[in-house]
């Protein structure tokens, strides 16, 4: 009889928190270390949140949109501040409010290791946990309500005209990081059609295709720059 291995545990990850709302901040930190992650601070503005990141050089930072003082873009500012001086640390943007250019600006260099989820579209826990692991080891997480708010805010309308329906909805997949096998099933088709798809999405747009998640990511949300 064969031994089974033990599976794994799970990644503990290093987290920094920033989010002025003082209930939200601590229910994250509750939710967080009740999974068995470390939250290794929990600051209210971005000055803060810069200041932890550079302490603690954390695996991931969850970070609001709207934060002292302006209360308008400072955690997408942030957010792009740490990519650029902390690559290695994971940025996953966790708001109510979709900034587009903000939000543009951040996933236009690279996409890897970086998300942006709506709150009141997050209705289980293990799925915004599973979010915040895959934004740790380099994944790339979108809402699709965020993608939907980025295509609409896109300069190069006119290209996007030119995709049909089925394209459409099969690029705002791409962009959310899914692979072909992946939105094949969203969508009861086959893989090859999926295949075809991405393919004539590419080349509406002037992209290369890719097979690698992350850089079709990268592809499909390369047409949103300014």
């Amino acid at each position: 009889m064969t031994e089974k291995m033990p599976e794994s545990p799970p990644q503990r990850l290093r987290i920094v928190i920033a989010e002025d709302a003082a209930i939200m901040r601590d229910g994250l930190t509750q939710t967080l270390a009740r999974r068995g992650h470390d939250v290794v601070a929990a600051v209210g503005d971005a000055g803060a949140l810069r200041q932890a990141v550079e302490t603690h050089r954390p695996d991931v930072a969850i970070i609001d949109v709207r934060m002292p003082p302006t209360h308008t873009d400072e955690g997408l500012r942030a957010a792009k501040s740490i990519r650029e001086s902390n690559p290695r640390t994971g940025v996953l943007v966790f708001s109510q409010y979709i900034e587009s250019q903000s939000a543009a600006d951040l996933f236009a260099g690279t996409p890897e290791g970086v998300g942006y989820l709506l709150k009141d579209r997050v209705a289980d826990v293990s799925e915004f946990i599973d979010a915040i692991m895959r934004v740790a080891q380099g994944g790339t997480v979108l809402d699709p309500e965020v993608v939907r708010h980025l295509l609409g805010a896109s300069r190069r309308a006119s290209a996007l005209a030119a995709l049909t329906p089925r394209e459409r909805e099969v690029l705002a997949l791409v962009a959310q990081g899914r692979s072909n096998a992946a939105i094949a099933a969203a969508f009861t088709i086959s893989p090859g059609v999926v295949e075809k798809h991405v393919a004539s999405i590419f080349a509406k747009l002037g992209l290369a295709p890719s097979d690698n998640d992350n850089r079709r990511v990268l592809a499909a949300l390369k047409y949103l720059e300014s």
